[in-house]
């Protein structure tokens, strides 16, 4: 089994062409058992203060990013124009994380999936300001997602226990950047990558991490063994 921990954030502009990606990795390798992570770039306000200097500076900044981002996206939906054009500032981490994570708790990894990928598709393709909770409200309300549920988990302290779960774990990887996939525990993919080579570096994963049984005919009596039958250790040449 291979085991893939997903690290983004809802507000990363690279974590946007990476799910669509890692979406037809799993189409081709079904096997995968996929576990989504919060990673926060902007935890709060305060937050693109200390980065950007002012939050209008952030908004400028981030954009910049996006052109480079809708070149590495496969389908380029980002609407650059159109977010230039909104009338609020670039949005917080947390609102939008805690959206995806209380859909997760009511939808199980499938049901995170689907929340943050809508989210992003607000933001980046429709310009809407996440970090409205009215706003990501409306999002949840046209999902298959059950409401009133995930309008439970969201206010619910345990689901912001989680969000903060996943932020120690990716302390705990040492992982300062998103999108990041971290195999088995120990092996870590940086970075929106092209979806071969991410498909290439989990079969090379997966190829270290099967067992090795050489099956070898032995008729030969020099090639004796020993083995344990019945709790007693027995050789036979």
């Amino acid at each position: 089994m291979i085991t893939i921990e997903f690290f983004h954030d809802v507000i990363c502009s690279f974590c946007f062409p990476m799910s669509y990606r890692m979406r037809q990795v799993q189409k081709e390798m079904p096997e995968l058992n996929i576990i989504h992570r919060s990673f926060a770039l902007a935890r709060d306000e305060e937050d693109h203060v200390q980065m950007f200097g002012s939050r209008e500076n952030a908004k400028n900044e981030i954009l910049s990013h996006w052109v480079h981002a809708n070149q590495n996206d496969d389908l380029h939906r980002f609407n650059i124009e159109g977010m230039k054009k909104a009338d609020f500032l670039f949005p917080t981490s947390m609102n939008a994380l805690l959206a995806a994570k209380a859909a997760g708790v009511v939808g199980g990894e499938t049901g995170y999936w689907a929340i943050f990928d809508a989210l992003q598709t607000g933001l980046f393709v429709e310009s809407q300001n996440i970090e409205d909770i009215a706003v990501i409200e409306s999002i949840v309300k046209t999902s298959s997602i059950d409401f009133e549920q995930w309008q439970q988990a969201f206010i619910d302290p345990a689901t912001f226990a989680l969000v903060e779960d996943d932020f120690r774990i990716a302390n705990a990887y040492q992982l300062t950047g998103v999108p990041a996939l971290i195999v088995n525990g120990k092996y870590l993919i940086n970075g929106a990558q092209p979806m071969d080579q991410i498909i290439q570096a989990i079969q090379t994963i997966k190829e270290k991490e099967t067992p090795i049984i050489d099956v070898i005919e032995n008729s030969h009596s020099e090639n004796g063994s020993c083995n344990l039958e019945d709790g007693k250790w027995v050789c036979k040449d």
